[in-house]
């Protein structure tokens, strides 16, 4: 099938004559040009989303271990009943 059917034109390629599809070639350079500007604007955000990402798992993890100490060291006492809370 010639390319004039493929994309929905009558002419066949043949009575086109040679500069019949420039501006359809510098359309789709110009959409291609735009389409890896945005993959690589996209890259970047992936990128810096996996750095917050594994910047703040390594927060989570650290917290998680200050609070185990915590729980270790048994310095989270519960209160019983009656027992009046330290600030009274």
């Amino acid at each position: 099938m010639a390319l004039g059917a493929m994309s929905g034109r009558s002419r066949p390629i043949a009575s086109a004559g040679a500069g019949a599809y420039a501006p359809d070639m510098e359309k789709l350079e110009e959409q291609l040009a735009h389409l890896l500007r945005t993959v690589d604007d996209l890259s970047d955000i992936v990128t810096h989303q996996q750095d917050e990402i594994d910047r703040l798992n390594r927060r989570v993890e650290m917290l998680m271990r200050r609070e185990g100490e915590r729980d270790a060291a048994g310095g989270g006492g519960v209160i019983v009943g009656d027992e009046r809370p330290p600030h009274y």
